[in-house]
């Protein structure tokens, strides 16, 4: 296997180097609203913003392996966001121009571009976020209306977006469950339509439950023809489990855990002097370096225009367990400091990975739990019997 990209493809990375020197230096304080700001209009100006997107709707219109450098780059300085709407760039963006209508596309990529506004996932149910297929939130056809009621739950920043990408039971035949789902696009703000956030063990809320009560949401915002959700919805997150820049943000967590073990110390000397801290360590970097490996197959794939499928759920395990057992092991060095949270004195990196700690949920429910996933890998991948 070739692991080099094309000169042309390397002019690029030197491209984004130089922008980014430029643009940040060595210094990157993402709570200064003047360098936000300037950092989002340089990036949007470029285009660098749904950089593979095509250019008709506001993207770059470059290639795959050239985002893939770019989002490499970005995260290897620790840049801030290209761009401020996060589901809209990663899975609803590109959900709309798999299966969306012109005019959906007209209307909201530009806006996902721009991050006018944020968008919310209500997929997961209470009782069915291991079977997704079992969802019960329906939709009634009411004319040029569908009218919909039930409950999501483990909905992202619902309580801060605007638009929700909603899967809903439109049919209930038992014969094939998967077949009665169909994909809307639906308003935040419509009647009907309540959010209660859900507070983690670090105090923040990044989770909400969301109902239902007779929403009427528009036929036209329905996303694909109707029964075809489930197909909308793996389109959805293979594109958010598919990329490899995730590996190199990774990578910086263990440099980060590295620099930790190095100030910290363990029975008179720095902990890492200690063997077995050493051996901790070179095993989070052979699972981070097997995630490497595996974001080259699953791009490879995608150059030779192949799609991705089930495979894709291998660094999406490995991702969720390292980055609770990398915060876990991080609050372990700590030893004492462990329980300092940010802005009490002595918090070493300011609290960084308490917060880590604390919030795993966000990253392992997220996109599908540890569970899901190994049940993913054992019946689609392994060909072992259902669960």
């Amino acid at each position: 296997m070739d692991f080099a990209f094309d000169p042309a493809e390397e002019a690029f990375r030197d491209e984004v180097r130089a922008f980014l020197d430029e643009q940040l230096g060595e210094h990157v304080d993402r709570h200064d609203p003047q360098l936000m700001t300037r950092w989002l209009r340089a990036v949007r100006e470029k285009r660098w913003v749904g950089f593979s997107w095509p250019t008709e709707y506001g993207g770059g219109g470059g290639s795959l392996a050239q985002q893939v450098i770019l989002k490499e780059e970005m995260a290897r300085a620790r840049a801030p966001m290209l761009g401020t709407c996060f589901m809209g760039l990663q899975w609803v963006g590109p959900a709309i121009l798999a299966y969306g209508t012109e005019a959906q596309k007209r209307e909201l990529l530009p806006d996902i571009l721009d991050g006018t506004y944020q968008w919310c996932t209500g997929f997961s149910e209470p009782g069915v976020g291991s079977d997704l297929a079992a969802l019960q939130c329906r939709a009634v056809r009411d004319g040029v209306d569908y009218v919909v009621s039930g409950q999501k739950i483990w909905t992202s920043i619902a309580q801060a977006s605007r638009k929700i990408i909603l899967l809903v039971r439109t049919s209930w035949d038992p014969a094939n469950k998967h077949d009665g789902i169909t994909c809307l696009l639906a308003d935040m703000d419509s009647p009907g339509v309540s959010v209660r956030p859900i507070e983690n063990m670090a105090g923040y809320a990044m989770f909400c439950e969301v109902f239902f009560d007779d929403v009427r949401v528009p036929v036209a915002s329905r996303l694909g023809e109707e029964g075809q959700g489930w197909r909308v919805t793996i389109t959805s997150l293979a594109n958010e489990r598919s990329g490899i820049a995730e590996v190199t943000g990774m990578q910086r967590k263990l440099a980060d855990l590295r620099d930790l073990a190095r100030r910290v110390e363990r029975g008179g000397r720095t902990a890492s002097e200690d063997p077995a801290v050493r051996r901790r360590l070179g095993r989070f970097e052979a699972r981070v370096e097997a995630m490497r490996l595996n974001g080259l197959r699953y791009l490879t794939r995608q150059l030779r225009g192949e799609p991705l499928g089930s495979e894709t759920s291998v660094n999406k395990l490995h991702k969720a367990q390292l980055e609770v057992e990398m915060a876990e092991f991080a609050l372990e060095l700590e030893g004492p400091a462990s329980v300092l949270m940010k802005g009490a004195p002595g918090a070493l990196d300011d609290g960084r990975w308490q917060h880590d700690a604390l919030s795993w949920p966000e990253t392992v429910i997220g996109g599908g739990t540890p569970n899901i996933q190994r049940n993913i890998i054992a019946e689609r991948i392994l060909g072992l019997p259902k669960d």
